[in-house]
This record gives C-alpha cells, structure tokens and sequence, in this order.
C-alpha cells in the first residue's frame, strides 16, 4: 500500500536537523498531516585489523547519557561519496586511514525509515594505515581495537548501542561468516 504526499512545509530548520509537517493521503483514503525528520546521510567505518579486530571509539552521547563503544562515523557533507565520508571520518576521528582499494561497502540501512530520511552507508576498511593523531578532539575518550570475537558479549553487555554500530558490527560478523564458510556449504 503507497501513501501519497500532496505538499511539505517546513516546521523547523537547521543544517542539522530539518522537521516538516507532511500533508499525506493514506491508502485507505484518510488525508491528514504527518510529521518527518529530514536528516543528513551518515556514513560509518569498521576498519578490520590483520589480528581480525576492529577499531572502535569508547565515547559519551550527551543526549541519553550513554557511555558505549561506537564505529567511526560522521555525517556525509553535500557533494561528497558516502564512501569519501566514511574515509573522512575514520582518519579525522581516529588518526587512521584506510587504503583507498580495501573501502567497500559492507551493508545500507535506513534506520527509522517511518519518520526520517536519514541514509546509513556502512564500510568496510582492511588494511588501514596510521596517519597521525586525530584531528577531531571532541568524538572519544579512547580508542581501541577490539577482537571480532568479543563483539557477541559486548553487545550483550550493551556496550555497544548506536543503531548505526549495531548494524554495522552485525553486518561485519556476517561478511566474516560468509567470507569463512566454504563453496557450496
């Protein structure tokens, strides 16, 4: 079933945040407004280590109150690749850089596909190099390499509770559990 939108007017606007009021026919024909949040793309990193773990910033989220570990991640600024924000990121965030042949992309996700907009691109980095410090001073307190293995406890700790990290460590087990599984099994 399609709802149809007859008009958009914003509510609020900022370049962070963007809320308008929907004017939407439903398909059982009712017509009312409906509320959205218009946000920008969000592209995340796990880099992956040769020892098969992946870095991993320990950081605070004001907002909940919430200390957990979390991917790099930032939001992909206008005419840039989510792939070239993923890069972006990992390097201002934590000093790494990943080689421009091992960024693939791992897994998409829309997050709260019936209120916002917002585009999740998660990659995946082999092979990174270190290039320095972070530039960002403001995204963690510490930053480490945490092996694939422990990540099933970590979440079950909920030590790890961004939905974007989530969805990207999730993936990345399963990549690893695929890439590890033999022809034809």
């Amino acid at each position: 079933m399609r709802w149809t939108v007859h008009g958009e007017h914003t509510l609020h606007d900022t370049p962070w945040v963007r809320l308008r009021s929907l004017d939407v026919e439903r398909p059982d024909g009712t017509r009312g407004d409906y509320h959205v949040v218009r946000l920008r793309d969000l592209a995340v990193t796990a880099a992956v280590d040769e020892n098969r773990r992946v870095l991993m910033m320990w950081r605070h989220r004001f907002v909940t109150d919430t200390w957990a570990w979390e991917l790099p991640m930032g939001l992909v600024e206008d005419g840039e690749s989510a792939a070239g924000a993923a890069a972006r990121e990992l390097e201002e965030e934590t000093g790494w850089r990943p080689r421009p042949d091992s960024l693939r992309e791992l897994v998409y996700a829309q997050p709260a596909g019936g209120i916002t907009d917002s585009q999740h691109f998660v990659f995946r980095a082999d092979g990174c190099v270190r290039a320095g410090e972070p530039t960002e001073q403001n995204e963690s307190d510490r930053l480490e390499w945490i092996p694939l293995t422990d990540l099933p406890a970590v979440i079950t700790r909920k030590e790890i509770v961004s939905s974007a990290t989530l969805v990207g460590v999730m993936a990345l087990l399963l990549d690893l559990g695929t890439r590890a599984a033999p022809h034809g099994a």
